[in-house]
């Protein structure tokens, strides 16, 4: 019955509002599946600095999180505080619990939702998008980093990362 009740409400769903939702829980698979991936490899060597954009594994962990915070705030229009994150394990643990939260409130969420426009005006740059775009825009942001996290653990000299792309894990891990 409750796999009929949820096939229902899939059928409703436009093509849109299923990728967005299925795009939140794959990011949140995604970096699980990466963290612990990385929880079996010594804090120095991911605290190492490398040349790249971010200096370590753990400063790129931790603008994915700082990133997806500012993202959370502009969508659920709260306040967004810049922070300073503690030991490797704190930011793991922070990264796990925001990319569940951003996956929690994306999939509750309707379609009028997503296409209501949100105007930003920030430091950085100004937009007023339909907030499917600022969606697409932070899972596709954190995809693009931790592609620069396996980088730096070549460069490390650590290697077997597992596959985290968006077909494998509608294929295999949803």
């Amino acid at each position: 019955m409750i796999q009929e009740q949820l096939f229902a409400e899939t059928m409703e769903e436009t093509s849109l509002v299923y990728l967005m939702k299925n795009y939140a829980n794959y990011n949140f698979w995604a970096n699980l599946t990466l963290v612990n991936w990385l929880k079996t490899h010594p804090e120095p060597l991911l605290e190492q600095e490398v040349l790249s954009s971010f200096k370590s594994v753990k400063l790129t962990l931790a603008h994915i999180l700082q990133a997806q915070e500012y993202w959370y705030s502009i969508l659920t229009k709260t306040e967004f505080e810049f922070r300073e994150y503690g030991s490797l394990n704190d930011i793991f643990d922070s990264l796990l619990k925001q990319s569940e939260n951003l996956a929690a409130y994306i999939t509750a969420i309707g379609e009028d939702r997503f296409n209501e426009k949100t105007e930003i005006q920030s430091p950085w740059f100004t937009s007023d998008f339909e907030n499917f775009e600022y969606v697409l825009h932070v899972f596709n942001h954190s995809t693009y980093h931790r592609g620069q996290i396996i980088t730096i653990c070549h460069n490390l000299g650590i290697t077997g990362a597992p596959m985290t792309d968006y077909n494998f894990y509608n294929v295999t891990a949803k």
